[in-house]
């Protein structure tokens, strides 16, 4: 079972957000949090392997709270959870370590999915955010577009598939529905190819294809 924590000041939105997880069937709510200083108390006392944590709450906010608890050794995965997709709390929550950047308006199944991800140790943020951190991080140049392109040229035609729907955002599962795989075979494939391209994560994945042009 993957140990989450989650930390959100509105009580119906936490209550919401355990339903879905413990719905699940693979992960347990050990914990809330109603705002930053509980969230790292909390985190320090219940070891969840994730934390859910919301960027915007009364006192030490979401991003304070999260580089708190990502100078300990034993730190949890940090997924920033929030309404708002502004640049900043992107940049920062990226910065400060967290590997997860969702909206709150994201279904049920994908932020179950992305909990999953991240537990196992990749980084997972929403489609919206992945485009908001393209547009502000990449300066595409006809050199850097011929790279990305000469990197890609490696993958086998399967690869290639499989990386264009992981730029558009999507889950292994949803990755599998459409190109007909299992999901098992999407995540050796998406595994294969992020080390035959010297990748850290799907963000640096998704980067690459937009260089290349193939987003």
């Amino acid at each position: 079972m993957i140990r989450v924590l989650i930390a959100d000041d509105e009580a119906l939105v936490r209550s919401g957000l355990r339903m879905i997880l413990e719905a699940a069937g693979d992960m347990v709510v050990v914990g809330e949090a109603r705002d930053g200083d509980e969230a790292v108390t909390a985190t320090s006392r219940l070891k969840p392997q994730v934390v859910l944590m919301d960027v915007r709450m009364p006192g030490t906010d979401g991003l304070i709270a999260g580089a708190h608890i990502l100078t300990s050794p034993d730190a949890p995965k940090l997924i920033m959870l929030t309404t708002f997709d502004l640049d900043e709390y992107v940049h920062e929550a990226l910065r400060l370590g967290a590997v997860g950047f969702l909206l709150k308006d994201t279904p049920p199944r994908e932020l179950a999915a992305a909990v999953r991800t991240v537990a196992a140790g990749q980084a997972m943020l929403s489609p919206t955010v992945i485009k908001r951190l393209i547009t502000s991080f990449v300066d595409k140049t006809p050199s850097r577009a011929e790279s990305a392109r000469n990197r890609l040229a490696s993958l086998t035609a399967r690869e290639e598939d499989v990386i264009r729907t992981l730029a558009r955002g999507l889950s292994n599962a949803e990755i599998g529905r459409e190109l007909k795989l299992t999901e098992a075979t999407v995540k050796a494939h998406v595994s294969r190819l992020l080390a035959k391209l010297g990748l850290a994560n799907r963000v640096q994945a998704a980067i690459l294809v937009h260089d290349a042009d193939l987003g």
